[in-house]
């Protein structure tokens, strides 16, 4: 029997989190998903995220939540990080930081691991390789399962691209996050991995990245620091995609993306 994963990109703030309590256990029975992962380091006020949020996440559906660059904004999800096993942060951070980024769910007896990792083009943060931490955790998970996924937090198509096609064959998929902004590239690779260089995001429509675009365009304009903040006004989207799944050869055999505008289901097939 076939298995559903659903993957939901980037939540940013209250104005995010509204609609995935709104919509989330509608879109897990209207396409039969059988297990749910969230990028939640937007979520607390479009920077972070904090313990009580990853119980919102949970209480709303969610089984995974996975990370990026904003994990350590908000101080109090270190200890969470340290105690449980469903948050990740990337798993090329260091490895004396809090936290884990891969785990492993149960769904529908077979065992389901989700990988987090963080892309180094264009990105602050020093990390280690993306793609030798994938190999070396890939090894470790070969005796557990055939199904594993990939967040790939990551800023260029390139570099998303290329870690997909090195793991193709060798995970069920990779999706990738950061952005924000969903891409019309999904595909499954001719390994069996499926593929979407970005699931964009949950929050605000008429904003940029789910903030207030005024601010940010005044930046443009002045080259003058600013605080963005979320945006709560006008239609509000989210943005994904589900993969279903052979458990047994962990090949995808089909990767659907969903977008939704206010109550209004958009599907695009593969």
């Amino acid at each position: 029997m076939a298995l559903r994963v659903l993957f939901i990109g980037d939540v940013v703030g209250e104005t995010g989190c509204v609609m995935v309590q709104k919509h989330l256990r509608r879109i897990q029975e209207e396409f039969k998903i059988d297990a749910t992962v969230i990028n939640g380091e937007n979520s607390a006020d479009g920077r972070g995220i904090t313990p009580k949020l990853m119980h919102f996440f949970k209480h709303s559906g969610a089984d995974v939540v996975t990370s990026g660059n904003h994990i350590w904004d908000k101080k109090e999800i270190y200890s969470y990080l340290s105690e449980h096993k469903d948050l990740l942060r990337p798993a090329n951070f260091p490895s004396d930081t809090p936290g884990i980024g891969v785990t492993t769910i149960t769904v529908k007896n077979h065992v389901v691991a989700i990988l987090n990792l963080q892309g180094r083009v264009f990105m602050k943060e020093h990390s280690d390789c993306p793609f030798k931490t994938a190999s070396s955790l890939l090894a470790y998970l070969r005796d557990k399962t055939k199904v594993i996924f990939v967040d790939f937090h990551a800023e260029t198509t390139s570099e998303k691209q290329g870690l997909a096609y090195y793991l193709d064959g060798k995970i069920s998929g990779l999706v990738g996050t950061h952005t924000h902004v969903q891409t019309a590239d999904e595909r499954i690779l001719p390994g069996g991995t499926a593929y979407i260089t970005d699931l964009g995001m949950v929050g605000a429509l008429n904003s940029m990245l789910g903030m207030k675009k005024e601010p940010i365009i005044n930046q443009f304009l002045t080259q003058m620091p600013t605080r963005y903040s979320v945006e709560t006004e006008g239609p509000v989207f989210l943005t994904g995609v589900w993969i279903e799944v052979d458990p047994m050869s962990g090949k995808a055999t089909k990767i659907e993306r969903i977008r939704i505008v206010d109550n209004e289901i958009v599907v695009k097939s593969e």
